[in-house]
């Protein structure tokens, strides 16, 4: 089978192209490198562009007739600079998203993977959500990854096309092979700070002390992206069946986990304590939630492997692994 990957040269669409060729896979890569590094795509079939560019895509498939399912990752994906940027981030993840539909419509691809969020839900006192769980996006970024859904659902329903969206948490650690990783060398989430806070000897600051979790701080799933990637491998069997039309699988470990436990997690790896500071929640932040993945235990036969000290201790060493042989 060939597949195409969109934004196959970032964090997530980059370890997805590794597990698709590790798994005997043709996987070719469609990115515009506005986020995603030209080493990720080295060696791999790869064609820089936009998926909202329609000539660029039609060249894709010109050039690759076999392509039989597409993983659609590629999107802007930071919280607070979608609340600062909301224009931008419509015009990219949804109006681009929807041109991609279309293209891949008119050139007769029916298969397609929707690399979605879980921070479209509405949690409820809980924290816990499944797939039958009441839809409230917070964010600029969020409702982009609700309403190409809602896209993607209504083709389906209309009869062209097989969607499978995978709704998942937040990504940690790397290819394990440590082929790519995470590439942005600033990032914004909270494992990526608190590695920068752990190599400058400063403190990390949690932001938020006063959502309704055990201890204040917000809930996550963090799962590690290695396991999202062999998620993605397995729902391209399940999208390639023609009565799918639109499935929503989310994928997370089942374990919610504070942004404070995280710290007692990361220490606990490096062997030594964090100081911590405590701030106001940035723009867009929310209480966040957790998973168990029966749905996808039962469609996809996945369920995640790897813990959250693994997560850790891939993170950092891809961390090393990036300044060193990437330069970044």
């Amino acid at each position: 089978m060939k597949v195409l990957v969109s934004g196959g040269a970032g964090f997530i669409g980059s370890t997805v192209v590794s597990a698709c060729l590790d798994a005997g896979l043709d996987a070719v890569v469609l990115d515009d490198l506005s986020k995603g590094r030209r080493e990720y795509v080295k060696g791999r079939s790869f064609y820089e562009g936009s998926v909202g560019d329609g000539k660029v895509v039609q060249r894709v498939f010109e050039d690759n007739p076999d392509i039989d399912a597409v993983i659609h990752c590629a999107a802007r994906i930071v919280v607070p600079e979608s609340v600062a940027d909301p224009e931008g981030y419509y015009a990219n993840n949804v109006a681009q998203g929807v041109e991609f539909v279309r293209t891949l419509e008119r050139l007769g691809c029916r298969n397609l993977i929707f690399s979605s969020s879980a921070s479209i839900y509405d949690p409820g006192p809980e924290l816990y959500v499944d797939e039958t769980s009441p839809l409230a996006a917070h964010s600029p970024y969020a409702r982009t990854k609700m309403m190409l859904e809602w896209v993607l659902e209504d083709c389906a329903s209309a009869g062209h096309m097989n969607v499978v969206s995978l709704r998942y948490f937040n990504p940690i650690g790397c290819d394990p092979a440590m082929r790519t990783g995470l590439q942005d060398p600033n990032p914004t989430h909270a494992l990526g700070k608190l590695i920068e806070a752990y190599e400058n000897h400063s403190s990390f600051t949690v932001t938020g002390v006063d959502w309704p979790t055990r201890d204040g701080s917000g809930m996550r799933d963090y799962v590690h992206v290695w396991d999202l990637a062999q998620a993605h491998v397995a729902a391209l069997t399940r999208v390639r069946s023609t009565s799918v039309q639109h499935d929503a699988i989310n994928l997370g470990t089942g374990r919610g986990t504070t942004v404070r436990e995280l710290v007692a997690a990361f220490e606990r790896v490096v062997g030594r304590p964090m100081p911590v500071e405590e701030a106001a929640p940035r723009p867009g932040d929310v209480v966040g939630c957790y998973t168990r993945s029966d749905k996808a235990r039962l469609l996809l036969g996945w369920t995640s492997q790897r813990s959250i000290e693994d997560g850790i201790r891939d993170s950092l060493a891809w961390t090393q692994r990036r300044r060193l042989v990437l330069g970044a």
